[in-house]
């Protein structure tokens, strides 16, 4: 008897893993056609020829919180320890267009991320930055167009030129529907939004990623890997057919979209995510799109490690869990890359574990002999066969989409959001059984639990901000706001691209509430069917 008959192992995704792999299972796989040199078509080693050897992934802690004062301080203590570049999260009524005194706003203020209310606020948060030299990245999807303006504001004040302007926002709305939450309008007026910014950076801000579609928030809410790549590549050929139809060249946006993946616990697959999640968007944007740039085709992408595999049990066990997921984004080719604190399954990361994930980049890059050589996993039996199993998965589901008519019918149909659902139910499922094994919560549990520092929220932090807010309008020329959210709301009813008029009336000092209350007016809000 065979004692392997019984074995059987499995990827997340559900793709069975034999005990050992070997020449007959690449039969007939055509190296040049699969792989190819790196940074070379079709991308499976990664965008660039010699990746890390020739500059380092961008370590881009993700931090945010309370005030803009308070972020601040905590940008420039990640700065002074080694972060190359910045990321920044927002609060909840920040993401939802609500201004901190709002009432929906009571009790959110800051918590997840800080608040931004107006000008005042990210002159606040960029105070000292040096906008010219360091990056940004922004969490932010339905108020994305009015967080790029006010920092592209602050720029200006300080002398900085939009030309050279360098960062990115999340802008990726339809993720927003499938797996967040954080929406506002319908999807087809969200959708105008998104073309709008593409139309307004390559005029203004041609240095700027538009857009980081994202796999991060479908994985964390349940989704497989195949379905991550899967859902986030729909909602791509979704952005890039409506940029197509509002008249834009594809290679003049293409080459400011970027991704935006998760790192999970399974190694090896989530290496092959990465690989095939490449070779795909290729293949896309070559045959569907007839980009011809090279630029437009490429799968850049930023990394988060997985914050739904996290622990409030034993939080200490989530330094080898990042480090191990840090490192699985690494060897998969990431260009920029933030790792979690250790104790953010109870609450914003306190200063000591968000310099340790710092660190955890800082060994693997400095450390670790990972760097030297692109792609080392490149012709593995396991790795190869993995990336292109992944890879049919992922197409499975794309053409599924297709039929139902693209990623927007598919979402308004509820089918990204099911799938989601179902696979959720399924992993919690193999927890509540004990087939997965989660170390500390249903297996090698510990019975008397350490006591473990919870960064603090500050009730009176909450009451500053919405009180700055009141004074701002206060203090503002009243009636010059007016004309300019009349001038928003005149190109909200026709065809006009948004940013201009919305750019005018942030620099009078609207404030983000009053600029997504026009568009509301306009557009409506949406209300899922499912």
């Amino acid at each position: 008897m065979n004692p392997m008959a019984d074995d059987r192992r499995t990827t997340d995704s559900g793709i069975e893993i034999k005990p050992v792999y070997g020449p007959e299972d690449l039969d007939g796989w055509d190296a040049e056609t699969q792989l190819g040199p790196a940074g070379r078509p079709p991308y499976t080693r990664g965008v660039y020829p010699t990746m890390y050897r020739g500059r380092p992934w961008t370590i881009r802690p993700y931090s945010g919180y309370g005030t803009a004062e308070a972020t601040n301080e905590r940008w420039k203590y990640l700065v002074a320890s080694g972060s190359t570049g910045l990321s920044c999260a927002f609060d909840l009524p920040t993401q939802m267009g609500y201004d901190s005194d709002h009432p929906r706003a009571e009790g959110e203020i800051g918590k997840v991320g800080v608040a931004i209310d107006s000008l005042a606020d990210m002159r606040l948060l960029l105070a000292e930055m040096p906008l010219d030299k360091i990056t940004t990245s922004m969490t932010i999807n339905a108020t994305s167009s009015i967080l790029l303006l006010l920092y592209q504001l602050v720029a200006e004040e300080n002398g900085v030129s939009p030309a050279s302007l360098g960062g990115t926002i999340q802008n990726d709305i339809l993720k927003e529907y499938v797996a967040r939450g954080t929406y506002i309008y319908p999807p087809r007026p969200s959708m105008r939004i998104i073309t709008d910014i593409f139309a307004y950076c390559q005029e203004h801000l041609p240095q700027w990623n538009t857009i980081s579609i994202s796999g991060y928030h479908i994985r964390e809410a349940g989704s497989t890997a195949v379905q991550e790549i899967a859902f986030t590549l729909a909602n791509g050929i979704a952005y890039v057919q409506a940029a197509v139809d509002a008249g834009l060249d594809v290679d003049e946006f293409a080459p400011r979209l970027s991704f935006f993946w998760n790192a999970h616990n399974n190694f090896f697959e989530e290496i092959a995510k990465y690989r095939a999640s490449r070779r795909m968007w290729y293949r896309i944007m070559t045959d569907r799109f007839a980009a011809k740039s090279e630029k437009s085709k490429l799968l850049r992408f930023h990394t988060q490690t997985g914050g739904s595999t996290l622990t409030a049990q034993q939080p200490e066990n989530n330094l080898m869990r990042v480090t191990l997921q840090a490192l699985a984004a690494v060897l998969g080719g990431t260009q920029s890359l933030h790792t979690n604190g250790y104790d953010e399954a109870l609450g914003l990361p306190t200063p000591k574990a968000a310099k340790l994930a710092l660190r955890t980049q800082q060994v693997i890059a400095s450390e670790s002999g990972v760097v030297d050589t692109t792609d080392p996993l490149a012709g593995s039996y396991f790795v190869e066969t993995l990336t292109d199993e992944i890879e049919r998965a992922a197409y499975q589901y794309l053409e599924k989409i297709e039929a139902m008519g693209g990623a927007v019918a598919a979402i308004e149909a509820g089918y990204m959001q099911d799938e989601i659902a179902s696979a959720a139910y399924e992993y919690t499922k193999a927890v509540d059984r004990g087939d997965k094994v989660v170390v500390g919560v249903n297996k090698f549990v510990d019975d008397q639990p350490e006591p473990v520092d919870v960064f603090p929220i500050d009730p009176e932090s909450q009451r500053r901000q919405a009180e700055r807010t009141k004074r701002v309008r206060a203090e503002r020329d009243q009636s010059a706001v007016d004309a300019a959210l009349a001038d928003l709301t005149t190109a909200a009813q026709g065809t006009a691209n948004l940013l201009p008029p919305m750019k005018e009336a942030l620099r009078r000092m609207a404030t983000l509430g009053e600029v997504s209350d026009v568009l509301r007016a306009e557009f409506g809000t949406f209300t899922p069917s499912h």
